[in-house]
């Protein structure tokens, strides 16, 4: 027995050391964090799978250096494919070796490391003093029997992103839209006068779906990990979503997706009155739909009820700490001045354009100081998020997540906004596949 056991610890290794390029370089070594030269200089490795992270990291770090030079660290960042990256994590805390000191998660594989006892390091002493000043569900995603295990880059608060040329074409106003009913009188009104749908749906996405169920506190999962795919709430949901559809008030967005390069030109055009994403999406309309800059403005979603909440936390990706790593503490420190320090919040804007999750910081001036954002969609972008900010309800991020975002995406949005099936048909089979 115990030689199989050595067998399988060695066959783990090969694979990891496979998977990471070599299989005796220094690189290779993931979380041997050590002290090298006289200087103290402490080497902390890094892994994600986003560049623009890799390069927040990495000015994070000489920030760190020039303000505790007995402290320095020398960040080996690496940026490495989504798909490689999380699986070449999960193989190193199987074996126990290769693993990095810092790691990005994506949320929707955060689960994946949670089963069992947790090879990451339990943040909750970190993070704890500061539940006042953040918005405590981007880090509820992140945890189990009440410890905290990872730091969101961001809030993702859903937005409307509303195009204001075609509403004034049509004699409507964004500030007078409060409601999802108030949206879709709105939007038969643009129909009408300007020939465009008012919105744009995803065919194939969970975006035009969870932060509308969110909103009314439902989510695809709940709180003990169940399938509520089929929840009365997410069926009256997606049935209104559809009819709008079928009444041209809204539209399947080209390529069936918001991020496809089909619809940044169809909205580049003017072709759509607006679109509910997360804040990250600002980017999407920056670097893609040029021709939109100073036409679109951020508002608060509509309510489905007055008084109900109007906006709903998406996405993002945890940063943790492995239990690999042989200098946590001062992990710890670095990932605290990174992510949950007033500074580290005001770069992530700075850097990234993302919403922190520090809700202190989105008052600061830096918050309307120029930049490509501010530019594009003017400076009253942090005053629609303080609007909202007690409105974003936290989701279930759970182990049978991921199989259910699959099941969601590729399956019930395409059968409902593409093919116009029954909505509460579709969700009833896909909540039957995945709980027989």
């Amino acid at each position: 027995m115990k030689k199989m056991q050595v067998w399988l610890g060695v066959c783990l290794f090969v694979v990891v050391m496979a998977l990471s390029g070599c299989s005796t370089t220094k690189e290779a070594s993931g979380g041997t964090s050590e002290e090298e030269g006289n200087g103290g200089v402490t080497k902390l490795v890094f892994w994600t799978f986003v560049d623009a992270h890799q390069k927040f990291y990495e000015s994070m770090a000489e920030q760190w250096n020039q303000e505790y030079p007995d402290q320095q660290i020398e960040l080996e960042a690496t940026t490495i494919p989504y798909d490689d990256m999380h699986t070449k994590l999960l193989l190193a805390l199987q074996s126990g070796v290769g693993a990095p000191d810092l790691v990005d998660i994506e949320q929707s594989k955060f689960p994946n490391f949670m089963k069992g006892v947790p090879q990451l390091v339990d943040l909750t002493d970190m993070i704890q003093p500061e539940l006042n000043n953040i918005v405590q569900s981007r880090v509820e995603i992140y945890s189990k029997e009440g410890k905290y295990y990872g730091i969101d880059y961001h809030v993702g608060a859903t937005v409307m992103y509303y195009n204001r040329d075609i509403l004034d074409q049509a004699g409507v106003s964004a500030d007078d839209i409060k409601t999802w009913s108030d949206f879709e009188q709105a939007g038969k009104q643009v129909l009408e006068k300007t020939g465009k749908p008012m919105i744009t749906f995803e065919g194939n996405g969970n975006w035009s779906w969870w932060p509308a169920i969110s909103q009314q506190k439902s989510d695809q999962v709940d709180a003990d990990g169940n399938v509520t795919v089929n929840a009365p709430i997410n069926i009256d949901t997606m049935k209104f979503f559809q009819n709008m559809v079928q009444e041209g008030v809204a539209a399947v967005a080209p390529g069936a997706g918001h991020d496809t390069e089909e619809y940044f030109g169809y909205m580049d055009k003017g072709s759509a009155a607006s679109v509910f994403m997360p804040f990250w999406f600002m980017n999407r309309f920056t670097d893609h739909i040029p021709d939109l800059k100073g036409k679109m403005v951020i508002r608060p979603m509509p309510a489905w009820e007055e008084g109900g909440n109007r906006s709903a936390g998406m996405g993002g990706t945890a940063t943790s700490i492995t239990n690999q790593s042989a200098s946590i503490e001062l992990a710890e420190r670095f990932l605290a001045y990174a992510k949950l320090s007033k500074e580290g919040n005001i770069q992530i804007w700075k850097q990234l354009g993302f919403d922190p999750i520090r809700t202190d910081v989105w008052t600061d001036a830096a918050m309307k100081a120029s930049n490509k954002y501010t530019d594009y969609f003017g400076d009253d972008i942090f005053d629609t998020l303080l609007e909202v900010k007690d409105e974003i309800a936290p989701v279930h991020i759970r182990e049978k997540s991921p199989e259910v975002f699959d099941a969601v995406r590729n399956k019930a949005m395409p059968e409902i906004f593409i093919n116009l099936k029954d909505p509460e048909q579709v969700l009833n089979d896909v909540q039957a596949e995945l709980t027989r």
